[in-house]
């Protein structure tokens, strides 16, 4: 059996030495010093407030592994802020027992989360806002891609140059060339093949 590599993170030295301790006795997990070098990150606070929510961020844009996080006391209007910081399971403290944890660790492993219905109904909510308030408006998607984008995307992960989608869509190569720049300059992205690598990513194509 493969064994889970995880790391563990805490807002103070005897929670966080508890949790180690715990953690370190399962046979389906290996705790690592270095968090790069985990599959996994349970992080754990009595109470998640905006300092928290900055250290996730912080840890969440050095290390891109999947959260667990464990909590007393998360306000639902943060839960997106927790998403987007790699949180893709909440456990209260309360009802964290150590097969909870485990089951939560292995799942985030795996690519799956677990979230109380009350923060998954808020996540939701917050969602759909997004989608309505501020993406449509500017004609993205959830996944930051416009569709111009999404169809220039598409033909270059099929191995069509910038003639040949400018020819399939009806564009100038002007066009095509200015819409990749676009998406590669406002998402970050290093080139060609890592804006259709992004795109995929997120199922956008």
């Amino acid at each position: 059996m493969n064994r889970v590599r995880v790391g563990v993170q805490a807002e103070d030295p005897i929670t966080l030495a508890g949790l180690t301790s715990f953690l370190k006795t399962r046979a389906e997990l290996f705790v690592v010093a270095n968090p790069a070098e985990a599959d996994v990150i349970v992080f754990a606070a009595d109470r998640v407030n905006a300092k928290i929510l900055t250290d996730m961020r912080h840890s969440a844009q050095q290390w891109s592994m999947p959260r667990v996080l464990v909590t007393n006391e998360l306000n639902p209007a943060d839960v997106l802020g927790a998403v987007e910081s790699r949180v893709v399971a909440v456990l209260p403290r309360t009802a964290a027992t150590g097969s909870r944890l485990i089951n939560s660790v292995i799942a985030a492993a795996k690519g799956g989360g677990m979230m109380p219905p009350n923060l998954l109904g808020e996540l939701l909510k917050q969602v759909d806002y997004l989608q309505r308030e501020v993406l449509t408006p500017k004609g993205l998607n959830a996944s930051g891609l416009t569709s111009r984008e999404v169809d220039v995307l598409r033909l270059m992960a099929d191995g069509l140059d910038t003639a040949e989608i400018a020819q399939q869509l009806c564009y100038s190569e002007r066009t095509v060339k200015n819409v990749v720049y676009g998406v590669t300059n406002r998402l970050n992205l290093r080139n060609r093949p890592h804006a259709v690598a992004y795109a995929m990513r997120v199922g956008a194509i």
